[in-house]
């Protein structure tokens, strides 16, 4: 359970090892600043900025706070960052941020881990149910006042294959067995003593393993390893009533060959929340295929998501300031979370 910080005064009542440090907050002009403000501005002396300013904002900086979460800035203002010891980015994904300097630094990144993992576990369970329970096309038929019975599919003792053991994947995992699904995971080591997946298969594998699944949940890090890892190969092998749920980053998937496995038949359906470009383009093809059922990627995104990644930030920020280790550290050369 996340500790929300409710009274930076704590501060003076503990060992504090390090002074009020120089926090860059790597914002835009159309984000929200954190609701926290003002406690975060007791514990930190905070520099804004966004990423045209963010060159001169960096000089004598120990931390940077990516608020910004999908920005790229720091990339090019890199040789800026002369006193850059932490960078927290408020996002469980940090593919957008990682580059061969940062990941060769001593440079220590955290991301917002646990942060999502309910929501979006909640989020793909309701995108299965309306599949199976053809919820879409109720709504379209409900728009024609069109009255036609149909039969949906039994969604326990269905199979979902879960690619991506991390957090979020876990939660995942759970809420689906909790409604009588089977579950398999796909992750970077197999096993077959998983306590929430039961059998791992290696990702890499993943066309060997596809044609068990009903619903093919994706929810794995971006990196170099798992770009494109749902390929034609991999659509080809899935069952034609197959269902694809999509909440992690869209370049996993190859979108050409998934708009010919749709419109092929080669599988039924698709959840897709992330795309490889966002906002998606108007002229997608996705948009008019009704087998394809759009979201902005927002499946984590519940009321007062963003207050709960300010906490983390601020949270951390204690951490910092005290010389303890810090939350959710993340493994620069894997590019996630630690503990995944």
């Amino acid at each position: 359970m996340l500790r929300k910080v409710e009274d930076v005064n704590e501060l003076k009542d503990s060992p504090v090892r390090r002074e009020r440090p120089k926090v860059v907050v790597l914002t835009s002009p159309t984000t929200t600043p954190p609701y926290n403000l003002e406690k975060l501005e007791e514990q930190a002396e905070l520099v804004w900025a966004t990423a045209d300013s963010l060159p001169d904002a960096l000089p004598g900086a120990e931390i940077l706070f990516v608020w910004d979460f999908f920005s790229t800035a720091l990339r090019d203002a890199w040789d800026h960052a002369d006193s850059l010891r932490w960078v927290h980015v408020a996002a469980a994904g940090v593919d957008t941020l990682l580059f061969d300097g940062l990941r060769d630094s001593d440079v220590v990144i955290t991301n917002a881990r646990g942060a999502f993992d309910g929501p979006i576990a909640e989020f793909v369970l309701a995108s299965i149910l309306a599949h199976d329970k053809l919820l879409h096309e109720s709504k379209d038929l409900q728009r024609q006042s069109v009255w036609r019975h149909r039969e949906g599919a039994l969604t326990a003792g269905s199979h979902a294959l879960v690619v991506g053991t991390g957090g979020i994947g876990r939660a995942i995992a759970r809420l689906l067995r909790a409604v009588g699904m089977e579950v398999m995971g796909a992750g970077r080591l197999a096993r077959d003593d998983d306590p929430d997946f039961g059998t791992v298969v290696p990702t890499e594998e993943l066309a060997r393993h596809v044609a068990w699944a009903d619903h093919l949940v994706l929810i794995a890090p971006l990196t170099e390893q798992t770009r494109g890892i749902v390929n034609g190969e991999v659509l080809a092998a899935m069952k034609p009533t197959a269902h694809l749920v999509n909440v992690g980053r869209g370049p996993l998937v190859d979108e050409p060959a998934l708009v010919d496995a749709l419109r092929s038949g080669s599988i039924a359906a698709a959840s897709l929340d992330v795309f490889t470009e966002e906002p998606l383009p108007p002229t997608h093809p996705f948009w008019g295929m009704p087998n394809v059922h759009i979201s902005a990627h927002m499946s984590g995104d519940v009321v007062g998501w963003r207050d709960t990644l300010a906490d983390q930030f601020a949270d951390n920020l204690v951490r910092w300031r005290r010389g303890e280790e810090l939350a959710n550290g993340v493994d620069k050369q894997l590019g996630y979370a630690r503990g995944r």
